[in-house]
């Protein structure tokens, strides 16, 4: 999984990039420090993984991992190649989900020009660019099969229709997730990588003082991302770009007396899985390693295979699968087998979250 940080320059999202991933990038009080998208992977905590690994006591322990993208910030008029324009669209494209980052702290360093802090507008800033961007996308679209229509219009008259409806949708400054028309477009939706299409989280960076309610602009940025179904966070880049240097035992209490549930990380992680419609399954390799990994929901046995090693989901037989918390019971995997706790299950079945699963397949 991959999710992009995206808002305009000076929000903190290089900061919280630093916060969530430990990894060192360019950090200044001027706009376009971010060139080129940094890209961090970080483990996807979960204590299932760590009580799996108390019993079988492997060799190594493999968490799930999140890919997250620094991406440059995005300017009035991207749309038009203001700012990095086409280049940082580009790079939003190819991430799974975006965080919207928006600026809810003021500082002195922040450079004139730049507004006064206002997320709610900037929210609004980043909608418009990202919808007419994605107008610019489906006008190309629409010019496309117009011309294609030329030999038979009749074959092409139900995706005219379609695109124009959309364009119309997007010219009026609305995203794409909330088209009416989009339950049986859905494939040429996919095929058009639209901006406004993907998932998102709502991340408010505040201030310290303004944890954890969010300062007076968190109230209506929770009512807009819970009328289009989005997460909503506020978090303190700063801070937890600076907590990360704790003891993790006293950075946890301290978060706890802000009246924080977790970590940035903790809750991106959460609000990403969330967004994606992922689930974990686990896999204990001859007691050797214990590793989770990441699906979407409704994936069968078979694809799950595959996503270990391709080999196992063109020979797969069957799957012996049993809940983390039975196996954790019994003890081990053996004494689970003994207990017949263990059970066969065929291509139709799909995984569930927190599954172990021991594949068998033609090699």
């Amino acid at each position: 999984m991959e999710i992009g940080l995206v808002g305009m320059p000076n929000a903190g999202k290089s900061t919280l990039f630093v916060a969530l991933t430990r990894h060192p990038v360019p950090i200044a009080p001027y706009p376009f420090t971010t060139i080129e998208p940094h890209r961090g992977v970080v483990a996807v905590p979960d204590p299932r993984l760590e009580a799996l690994a108390r019993v079988v006591r492997p060799e190594r322990v493999v968490p799930a991992t999140l890919t997250v993208v620094d991406i440059a910030g995005l300017v009035r008029n991207a749309h038009r190649g203001e700012g990095l324009g086409n280049q940082f669209l580009a790079h939003i494209r190819e991430v799974d989900a975006i965080a919207m980052v928006l600026r809810g702290f003021a500082a002195p360093t922040i450079p004139p020009g730049l507004g006064e802090v206002d997320p709610v507008a900037e929210l609004e800033v980043l909608d418009l660019e990202l919808a007419l961007a994605d107008l610019e996308t489906v006008q190309r679209r629409l010019e496309k099969t117009r011309r294609a229509a030329k030999a038979d219009p009749h074959a092409f008259a139900e995706t005219i229709a379609a695109l124009e409806d959309l364009a119309a949708h997007l010219q009026a400054g609305r995203p794409a997730r909330t088209w009416p028309g989009r339950a049986p477009w859905r494939p040429l939706l996919r095929e058009l990588f639209l901006l406004t299409d993907k998932p998102r989280v709502i991340v408010l960076n505040v201030a310290e003082e303004d944890l954890p309610e969010g300062g007076p602009a968190a109230a209506e940025l929770a009512r807009r991302a819970g009328v289009e179904g989005s997460p909503f966070l506020v978090v303190c880049a700063e801070l937890e770009a600076a907590l990360n240097e704790w003891p993790p035992a006293e950075a946890r209490t301290y978060r706890e007396s802000l009246g924080l549930s977790g970590s940035a990380l903790d809750r991106l992680i959460q609000a990403a899985y969330r967004l994606l419609d992922r689930i974990t399954f686990f896999t204990i390799t001859g007691g050797h390693e214990v590793r989770a990994w990441s699906i979407p929901r409704g994936t069968r046995a078979p694809q799950a295979a595959g996503r270990v090693h391709s080999d196992m989901e063109r020979g797969f037989i069957r799957a012996e699968v049993i809940p983390w918390d039975r196996l954790v019971a019994a003890g081990s995997p053996q004494a689970a087998r003994e207990q017949g706790l263990w059970r066969i299950e065929g291509r139709d079945y799909e995984v569930q979250d927190g599954d172990v699963l021991h594949f068998r397949f033609h090699g």
